[in-house]
């Protein structure tokens, strides 16, 4: 009796492990959401560390030697080009300069007699030629003369903001000194320099000769301040460095930027967020449509026209607003499995649904 409770047993869980692999066998297709993959085109954007630099800089230092009389500006304000800094002692350049006026004047009355005389045959033409030299020689030691009196007052080469003075009335200064008597820094406008890979900008100037991006040299800029406050005015990208920094590999960028409130200041850490062109034939998938292969490498499904599940291994760029830009792999008219991902498995039958759309529940029993 016992070995028959048994038997029976043993029959049923068979049938009953017989029936749950039927049952699995006939499952249906797993149901999942898809979406028509389109081109549209992209900015391509990137925000890259740099800091601000001034757009000029002079440091003032004295062409002749003397003694500071006075200092002729605020510390930290704005000055004008041409506006006067300090005033060296000019005494000893004036009288050096009425000196040589006197001297211009006699030997100007010379050459004139002496010109009188060779027309009268009274002297050798090369007496008359000498007083001439003379005289023109004195002019131009007035002219020197004038040209250093000029220099005992210290005028601003460019306008913009200056700094500390790094000296008082009173103080000594030589020509051809090292140290700078104050420094003015011309920051409206003011540049701020970016360094970005060589690899980025390479594939950008790759992707424009094939037609696939535009204007990789212009970029329209904003600037994220240290704050995390971005900057009210836009900027423009002036230039490209012709050479890549060994160390680094980044190439420098330069941008411009409008300063009319002395907001930006030079050594200032920001963030330049870069539009550098535009590809017109860009393709965007939603980040949960992409996985990773035991290499690492990004995938998709995709469903063919047998609505059987596809696995695309992809080659991304950069992340864009919760979607991956996808350089290869997928093509328009794709559909792509945005939703179920899970639930699909490649070269197996799918059921898609618009992405989105509500899904029928089963009937009833089931």
């Amino acid at each position: 009796m016992l070995r028959r409770s048994i038997l029976i047993l043993a029959c049923g869980l068979a049938l009953a492990g017989c029936g749950k692999s039927n049952q699995q066998q006939q499952l249906p297709p797993a149901i999942v959401g898809v979406e028509a993959v389109k081109e549209q085109p992209i900015p391509l954007v990137t925000e890259l560390p740099g800091r601000t630099s001034p757009y000029a800089v002079s440091e003032i230092r004295p062409q002749v030697t003397g003694i500071i009389k006075r200092r002729l500006f605020v510390e930290g304000s704005t000055v004008k080009a041409g506006q006067a800094l300090y005033q060296i002692d000019p005494a000893p350049y004036q009288a050096a300069y009425d000196s040589a006026n006197a001297t211009v004047a006699s030997t100007k009355v010379r050459a004139e007699r002496y010109a009188v005389l060779l027309n009268q045959g009274a002297i050798a033409p090369q007496d008359a030629d000498d007083a001439r030299a003379a005289y023109l020689q004195a002019k131009a030691n007035a002219q020197a003369a004038r040209i250093n009196l000029d220099y005992t007052r210290i005028t601003s080469p460019i306008s913009g903001r200056i700094g500390a003075s790094a000296v008082t009335v009173g103080a000594l200064v030589t020509v051809n000194q090292a140290a700078a008597l104050a420094t003015v820094s011309t920051l409206d406008p003011i540049y701020v320099d970016i360094d970005q890979s060589s690899t980025e900008l390479l594939a950008l100037r790759r992707a424009a000769s094939r037609g696939n991006a535009e204007n990789p040299g212009t970029a329209a800029v904003k600037l994220i301040l240290e704050d995390g406050s971005t900057y009210g005015r836009p900027g423009t990208l002036q230039f490209t460095d012709v050479t890549v920094d060994p160390s680094t590999g980044a190439v420098r960028l330069r941008a411009i930027f409008p300063n009319p409130d002395g907001i930006l200041l030079p050594g200032l850490y920001v963030r330049a967020i870069l539009t550098q062109g535009i590809d017109p034939h860009g393709i965007l998938v939603p980040q949960q449509a992409v996985g990773h292969n035991q290499k690492g490498e990004p995938t998709a499904l995709v469903v063919d026209d047998k609505n059987i599940a596809r696995l695309r291994v992809l080659r991304t760029g950069r992340a864009i607003d919760g979607k991956w830009q996808v350089l290869s792999g997928l093509k328009p008219g794709d559909r792509l499995i945005v939703e179920g991902t899970g639930k699909a498995q490649a070269d197996q039958p799918v059921t898609p649904t618009p992405a989105g759309a509500p899904v029928s529940p089963p009937p009833a029993g089931h």
